[in-house]
């Protein structure tokens, strides 16, 4: 009773608080109770509301229209229970712990990508920076892709539906593939594309989705935290309808037969199977557009890290794997039948398959509505965790510039971006910029996060055991396998090229060891027990494992999961030898088609990634205009063999990042470092297996 009448009481003063703030007070009272300012953590970072709003958006970055709609498509073309044994390993072995990874530095390092890394090495700026230049890429096209999506959901409405008994010629006058581009066999000359019209409605909804993109970020988490309820609990939802609808039509169980109840064992010796697996998982998950990392860096300062990772990655693999039912159900209902001649494509499925299919369902329109609804919801959580990583960046860099005004910016260049899409040559600009910026720029920029990380952190430690010769050695051993590896792979065979690789790798590392000092610093247990097991440790697994011993620090507090201790090793010695081969299917792959203009900017676009990573490694300045002064030397900190990191140290960075101050209390510049081990408190008495 009290309360209905405290609410009484608060509806009667409406008026009279109205008339007190005026026009321009209500409307921000209004936006501010619509659209909340974020809460803010002890070191004055923006904060999600709650661990649930992070897990939502980090799902909803990674869960998109390819979980609908590639995710089948590459299921179709290799069909058979056999898929899941690479695709559950691709899962476990690459995935997870690049995930891991990206969300545990967001954390523990309090800033986005390029900060994070910067903080790793100052020499890793540039593979930060490419990660985000990749999504920046992404989003564009991305969009344009949506707004396909939304021209459909428009017909939709329309009885009958359009594209009934027609749906090859509407598709094409949907994209404008016409007129066609006028191929030739010559290799000397280029491909020819006529026509340069925009489509206007295909602007208008470009328009719209970029203007929904900006309604979800400008206000920061605070209200992306409550979007990410709408945009990944109503897809769930529907698709969940459209399984059912999909499951009950009529011989739907042939389909599911195809999926889920045949075994083709002796396709398990076929590559190409195991390179798809690869990619869809690499690609559906999302690691390597940097919005994890962004994402992560808005949480409470000791999250839990490992948990949140194997959360993100769980939910999109049950969600892409449940969600396929309602293609196979169509395929079933369809009788179509694997072709290895003929591929099925994602955009086949999208707006050829499934359209249909719904045509020949009772009421076909309200189908029609939920698939494309579904679609445009689930695509542009994509668009904007990819824009709000940027969005971070700049103000990551430029803490006191206003962050409406900057994602109004960002929303408008990414609009121009995507013009070009909206074009005639649209369709086939698309196809060329996102095959090589998988191909290429996000291939090689997961596969230089695997490596750096293991590599770069705290190297001064490794060569001052056993000493840089001895380290350097090392190195070229294992990069040096990798590159010859691959190289002799595509020219010869892949078992000659297996044997290159690791004939190379044995000989240096065998080297490598003999030439090494013996260190100072134990190695731990087993790799103690004898000289040149220790010298081997330090050179191998010395990196990796200290970054997770200084990560578990603050990812690992309380009753936190730690990250555990073959996770540096799968990284360095699993997953980037994996992404090294995938990368290098891509340059023949392009040899086929270096005739066609689109494909060569899309290369050249792609191998604009490469570049930020290799300026970041030659000229490490030239990026600092990205990390905030006060944290600018984080990455040159020397504290010495075995010796952990200094949290104060790194909590202090991060206060001071968001209070806008370029000096520590004490009145030292941060960004000088440490010279050594004995300047850090934590130095003097180290704990665990400390220097002796």
């Amino acid at each position: 009773m009290n309360a209905v009448k405290g609410f009484g009481r608060s509806v009667a003063t409406v008026p009279q608080r109205m008339a007190q703030l005026g026009p321009l007070g209500v409307l921000k009272a209004v936006g501010h109770a619509i659209a909340p300012p974020p809460s803010t953590a002890e070191d004055g970072r923006d904060q999600w509301p709650s661990r649930t709003a992070f897990v939502l958006a980090a799902m909803g970055g990674c869960a998109g229209m390819g979980n609908l709609l590639r995710y089948p498509s590459v299921v179709y073309n290799n069909h058979g229970l056999q898929w899941y044994i690479p695709y559950l390993l691709c899962v476990f072995l690459i995935a997870i712990p690049v995930l891991i990874l990206e969300i545990s530095i967001g954390n523990a390092y309090r800033g986005g990508c390029v900060v994070a890394y910067n903080s790793i090495n100052h020499r890793l700026k540039g593979t930060g920076l490419a990660m985000l230049y990749i999504g920046f890429v992404v989003g564009p096209y991305f969009v344009a892709n949506l707004a396909w999506i939304m021209i459909y959901f428009r017909y939709s409405f329309h009885n009958p539906l359009p594209w009934g008994g027609r749906a090859t010629e509407f598709y094409n006058e949907i994209v404008g593939v016409i007129p066609e581009p006028k191929y030739v066999d010559d290799m000397s000359r280029w491909v020819e594309f006529a026509g340069s019209k925009m489509n206007g409605e295909m602007v208008g909804w470009t328009i719209f989705t970029w203007f929904l993109v900006w309604l979800s970020i400008f206000r920061g988490v605070g209200l992306t935290g409550r979007v990410v309820y709408f945009t990944m609990g109503l897809p769930i939802a529907i698709t969940i309808i459209l399984i059912g609808r999909s499951c009950s039509l009529p011989n739907a169980v042939d389909g599911v037969k195809l999926y889920f109840a045949t075994w083709r064992g002796s396709q398990l010796a076929n590559g190409e199977l195991w390179q798809t697996a690869c990619g869809q998982v690499f690609f559906s998950t999302g690691v390597g557009f940097g919005y994890f990392t962004s994402y992560a860096s808005y949480n409470q300062k000791h999250s839990n890290a490992v948990v949140d990772s194997l959360l993100v990655v769980t939910s999109n693999v049950l969600f892409e794997n449940i969600a396929a039912f309602a293609v196979f159900g169509v395929v079933g209902y369809l009788g179509m039948m694997p072709d290895p001649d003929v591929r099925l494509g994602s955009f086949t499925v999208g707006f050829l398959t499934l359209p249909e299919a719904i045509n020949q369902m009772p009421v076909p329109n309200l189908w029609a509505i939920l698939l494309f609804f579904t679609l445009m919801v689930l695509g542009y959580s994509s668009a904007f965790a990819m824009l709000d990583a940027v969005v971070t960046l700049v103000m990551d860099a430029q803490p006191k510039w206003n962050r409406i005004i900057v994602v109004t910016g960002a929303v408008t260049l990414s609009f121009l971006l995507s013009l070009p899409y909206c074009a005639q040559f649209g369709y086939y600009l698309l196809e060329g910029i996102d095959r090589w910026t998988n191909d290429v720029a996000l291939v090689f920029v997961v596969w230089a996060e695997c490596v750096c990380s293991c590599v770069v952190y705290r190297w001064h430690d490794v060569a001052a055991q056993v000493g840089k010769p001895a380290f350097f050695t090392y190195n070229f051993a294992y990069f040096g396998g990798q590159v010859l590896g691959v190289i002799v792979a595509q020219a010869v065979s892949a078992p000659a090229g297996a044997g290159a690789g690791f004939g190379v790798y044995a000989v240096f590392a065998i080297i490598s060891v003999l030439i090494a000092k013996n260190p100072d610093s134990p190695a731990p247990r087993f790799w103690g027990k004898n000289v040149f097991a220790e010298r081997f440790w330090y050179v191998a697994f010395y990196s990796g494992n200290q970054l997770r011993r200084d990560l578990n620090l603050i990812v690992g507090q309380g009753k936190n999961w730690n990250i555990p201790a073959f996770w540096s090793v799968v990284l360095r010695y699993v997953a980037a030898p994996a992404l090294a081969i995938v990368f290098s299917f891509s340059y023949p792959n392009f040899y086929l088609l270096r005739n066609n203009p689109l494909h060569v900017m899309g290369f050249s676009v792609g191998h604009v990634a490469l570049i930020l990573i290799f300026a970041g490694f030659i000229v490490p300045k030239w990026l600092d205009v990205f990390i905030p002064p006060s944290r600018r030397g984080e990455g040159k900190v020397d504290w010495g063999a075995n010796v952990p990191a200094d949290v104060e140290v790194m909590e202090r960075n991060a206060q001071m990042e968001q209070a806008g101050r370029f000096v520590n209390v004490e009145g030292n510049d941060p960004a000088a470092g440490s010279s050594s081990g004995d300047e850090n408190p934590k130095s003097e008495e180290p704990k665990g297996e400390a220097l002796r």
